[in-house]
């Protein structure tokens, strides 16, 4: 009984998440209620496929194991640059040597290499952009939304910065709404290439990881265009409403020049994330050691134990939004902390944090986990925001203004939509289900 109350707390909080966006909207006039029709049945559609319908339940463990499969694979190559330094917790190679313990930067950020590179190959198949445009059309077509910002939505789900290169030659004439869609969409979903660093650190606490992961990225879209289109009506006529339009992008000359180009992307990805963890994750300790010090003070002063960390404050901030989303008052706060520090630490850190919460068995009820998971999938964060609004502006320099301007509303989406795809997964929660893989 206990949890189906927390099933129905996860369905209300769909609603009352949206009406938070809809209470901040720009224009709370204007709002097109078949969007949030369309992309609220989307998701419910997709959660009862995924969690109550059998065959549903069964495509989600063939593509679980297909990527921890895939992941296994991509192993190859970082044990043979890195050795026992690749081998994750446990494991023991051909020549009797035991793993070091875990290692982010040998064992886990390598793993993008490999799945940008198959990315790349996939795409000059073609299989990539067929794939994607099945997901357009129906975004475009349900929604009533923009060619562009469909393709570009859906293209999300699966790749990420390089998105908006798709409708390059329409970003100089989207509307205000447009742009905000495409940023949102762009922070509430994560790359296929970074997924596997997600599967890589919580797959041994949670072995059907990679199939919630691909749950999250596929409802996250639809809830990306539903909380984008809250914050931000659209208040103009889109050249590309309700026009299906092709991706542009430029296609490799060769089969191996594809898997070449993926792979640099891989490694300039991979430098990327390690540039923005050493940095972020100093400048924080910087930051804490600040407040802790001034706010010890004020603690021994009042009589009192409040956490002064930037994880603290943002852990008070969203607090209400974990109630809302169906995590247990008992891991509430700690739940809380790691949703809010994705905000300026990454989800990367916040992943790790989770992964330490469930070997450390600290959480009182899986549900909790599970809603995390979800929540968390998305690039909703403030060094995000920099890469996206730089990245997208680089495409349509004459826009560089409006696309600055609706950065952070779009930012704010994003972290709503994430958290609307938790309280999606939450409604169709069960402790004994087959998909929390226990």
């Amino acid at each position: 009984m206990a949890s189906f109350m927390y099933n129905l707390v996860s369905f209300f909080g769909i609603f009352i998440l949206m009406a938070f966006a809809w209470s901040i909207s720009t224009n709370r006039k204007v709002i097109n209620w078949r969007v949030v029709f369309w992309g609220t049945a989307l998701q419910l559609i997709f959660g009862v496929f995924i969690f109550i319908v059998p065959i549903g339940a069964k495509l989600f463990l063939f593509l679980n194991d297909v990527v921890v499969k895939v992941l296994n694979s991509a192993a190859a190559g970082t044990e043979f640059l890195f050795g026992r330094l690749a081998l994750p917790p446990g494991a023991v190679n051909e020549a009797g040597e035991n793993s070091l313990g875990f290692m982010l930067a040998f064992q886990a950020l390598p793993t993008i290499v490999f799945f940008a590179s198959l990315m790349g190959l996939l795409y000059y198949l073609g299989f990539m952009p067929w794939l994607i445009g099945i997901f357009s059309r129906g975004f475009t077509r349900l929604m009533r939304i923009s060619g562009a910002e469909s393709l570009c939505t859906a293209s999300n789900i699966f790749v990420g910065i390089e998105s908006p290169t798709t409708i390059r030659p329409y970003i100089e004439r989207m509307t205000l709404s447009e742009l905000c869609t495409i940023l949102t969409a762009g922070m509430a979903t994560v790359a296929s290439s970074v997924l596997a660093l997600y599967v890589f650190i919580l797959h041994s606490q949670f072995p059907t990881i990679a199939g919630h992961l691909i749950s999250a990225s596929l409802l996250s879209a639809p809830a990306a265009v539903v909380m984008s289109k809250l914050l931000m009506p659209e208040t103009g006529t889109p050249e590309t409403l309700g026009v299906d339009v092709h991706p542009h992008y430029e296609k490799e000359s060769t089969l191996m020049e594809s898997i070449i180009n993926g792979a640099n992307a891989g490694m300039k990805l991979v430098i990327g994330i390690m540039a923005l963890l050493l940095a972020l994750l100093g400048i924080v300790a910087l930051v804490d050691l600040v407040l802790t010090y001034a706010g010890s003070g004020v603690n021994n002063l009042l009589g009192i134990h409040f956490d002064w960390s930037l994880k603290g404050f943002l852990g008070h901030l969203f607090y209400p939004f974990t109630l809302v989303v169906g995590v247990p008052p008992s891991d509430a706060g700690e739940i809380a902390k790691i949703i809010g520090e994705r905000a300026i630490m990454t989800e990367v850190k916040s992943y790790q944090d989770l992964a330490v919460l469930l070997a450390n068995q600290s959480l009182h009820d899986p549900r909790s986990a599970f809603i995390a998971v979800y929540a968390l999938c998305g690039f909703a964060h403030v060094a995000s925001l920099a890469i996206f609004v730089g990245g997208t502006a680089a495409l349509a320099p004459k826009r560089a203004g409006d696309i600055s301007r609706v950065g952070f509303r779009a930012l704010i989406a994003a972290t709503l939509s994430c958290l609307m795809t938790a309280a999606v997964a939450g409604t169709f929660y069960t402790q004994g289900s087959i998909l929390l893989g226990k």
